[in-house]
């Protein structure tokens, strides 16, 4: 190689790299925001939160870099490649922007529990055409991360056929704002479901020092908590919840329905 070829491969390597830093600094912004506020811990992982980013990000990370790679030369005019790298960045800025709005729209919205389980509700989950009948006080779609709500008692027998036909039609009763309520309404309704962790611990011997482990991460003892299920997008879970107010104190991957 010669020397003008090894500067030439130099320029654009280090013009690469540049990038590539660049890439960097912004991915770890967009993960501040999505793993930070919109899918914090368990949701990350119940709701394919990091899946979805990950895949967005790193075709967006490599694929800058690898463009600018290709296209850089100093040979070229000043404003010619001023021209090309603002190009590669406004691309690579609106596929970032898409793939964010994706990640936004499929977030967490709400950990809602209704009859005998938790549901966690996606913002694509709920009918747009319900969004103004929330009551009062409760956000329909929080851009701050997921919130704990309940879901109220049908008021007549109308009300639950129509639930039950909307449901069978794949829209969950947690996933409708005319049925929320607060969760503090519904915290007798949660201590009627939850069942004692011995129970669990009896049904997978084989998970019963993992329980304890998670509860032990968290303060608690697995006689001084109750268990429910928890319904996510692709998986069942557990929740851990005080025996007295219905506190949600943890999680874990385990289906206990």
């Amino acid at each position: 190689m010669s020397l003008t070829s090894f500067e030439f491969w130099r320029e654009r390597l280090r013009a690469s790299a540049i990038h590539l830093g660049i890439c960097l600094s912004i991915a770890a912004m967009a993960a501040l925001l999505v793993f930070g506020v919109w899918y914090p811990y368990p949701y990350s992982e119940i709701s394919g939160g990091r899946e979805l980013f990950l895949i967005v990000v790193s075709v967006d990370v490599i694929l800058g870099p690898l463009i600018t790679l290709a296209v850089f030369n100093r040979k070229k005019p000043w404003t010619e490649l001023r021209r090309d790298l603002a190009f590669v960045g406004l691309i690579q800025l609106g596929a970032l922007a898409y793939g964010l709005w994706t990640v936004a729209i499929a977030r967490p919205v709400h950990l809602v529990f209704e009859i005998d389980r938790f549901r966690v509700v996606h913002a694509i989950d709920v009918e747009p055409e319900l969004l103004n009948r929330a009551p009062q006080g409760i956000k329909a779609m929080p851009w701050t991360g997921p919130t704990l709500l309940s879901v109220r008692g049908f008021k007549n027998s109308n009300e639950s056929a129509e639930a039950t036909m909307a449901a069978l039609q794949g829209v969950n009763i947690g996933s409708r704002p005319d049925l929320w309520q607060s969760y503090a309404a519904g915290v007798s309704d949660v201590l009627k479901a939850a069942k004692p962790v011995a129970d669990l611990k009896i049904r997978f011997p084989d998970r019963a020092s993992e329980i304890d482990q998670i509860l032990q991460k968290v303060g608690k003892s697995s006689q001084a908590v109750l268990y429910v299920p928890l319904a996510g997008r692709k998986d069942f879970w557990t929740v851990f919840v005080e025996p007295i107010t219905a506190e949600v104190v943890a999680t874990m991957p385990l289906d206990s329905f």
